[in-house]
């Protein structure tokens, strides 16, 4: 998958309910139409709304059909200069995201 680039800037500037985006490994997602849908509660999501949340997003274990329904919500790549250091502890973490 490739998209549109942003930078973390442009990420932050979506943080709350009327424009919700992630960046998760790497990639950015507009979660906006799942907030009232997600299982954890809006807060979780809003809390986390214009930063990167990958290390939240693996500390709860998602399952496979949770990072499915990410992938459906995928608008782009953060820009190379920021990019996070995330190391998963395991390689099942990231195979996910090269399945797509």
């Amino acid at each position: 998958m490739s998209g549109k680039l942003f930078t973390l800037e442009e990420v932050r500037s979506h943080n709350n309910a009327k424009s919700c985006w992630l960046a998760i490994h790497d990639k950015v997602y507009d979660v906006t139409k799942f907030i009232d849908e997600h299982p954890g509660g809006e807060e979780v999501l809003l809390e986390l709304a214009g930063k990167d949340a990958t290390s939240n997003f693996e500390d709860v274990g998602h399952s496979s059909d949770a990072r499915d329904l990410l992938a459906s919500y995928y608008i782009g790549d953060l820009h190379e200069n920021d990019r996070s250091n995330y190391k998963p502890e395991s390689k099942k973490d990231t195979n996910w995201m090269s399945e797509k």
